[in-house]
């Protein structure tokens, strides 16, 4: 039977990828007490990295996309954390998102809307969390975005 998250997710049409595996070396997720920190996610789709600087070659409604995927990740590495069941997830506790900015780029709050956003969605007020959103120079494999967790589960 599917729970309550799975049902939210239907509803919205969005089908989780399967959580990415590493890149490097470091574990895709830690649990500790009622904790999950989730590794970051680079922006990626379909198995294809999601590439570019903000500000120079992407715009706004296209960094919103690239952090959406990267929050998809975060969840597809959130469910094997919870051992498939989303409905343990009680709140998302804060999102820490780099932005692949030009030096003038001033938006990486907007772009990671695209992030919070779907948390918001798919949780309702569970899904409202602290942040920090900053441009960086570079991301790992030239993502556009890369995006960071710290959930709260039962």
């Amino acid at each position: 039977m599917a729970g309550k998250i799975d049902a939210k997710l239907a509803e919205l049409g969005i089908a989780l990828p399967d959580a990415p595996a590493p890149q490097a070396n470091y574990i895709p997720y830690v649990v500790t007490g009622k904790l999950v920190f989730v590794s970051g996610q680079v922006s990626s789709a379909g198995g294809e990295v999601i590439k570019g600087k903000l500000g120079a070659d992407l715009d706004i409604e296209d960094g919103q996309k690239a952090a959406r995927a990267c929050a998809l990740n975060l969840l597809a590495q959130l469910k094997a954390a919870c051992g498939g069941d989303l409905d343990r997830v009680k709140r998302v506790v804060k999102l820490g998102s780099f932005v692949n900015g030009a030096p003038d780029f001033t938006g990486p709050p907007q772009v990671t809307n695209g992030a919070s956003d779907l948390m918001v969605a798919i949780f309702g007020d569970a899904g409202r969390h602290a942040r920090f959103a900053v441009a960086v120079a570079s991301l790992p494999l030239g993502a556009a975005v890369e995006i960071d967790g710290v959930f709260e589960i039962a």
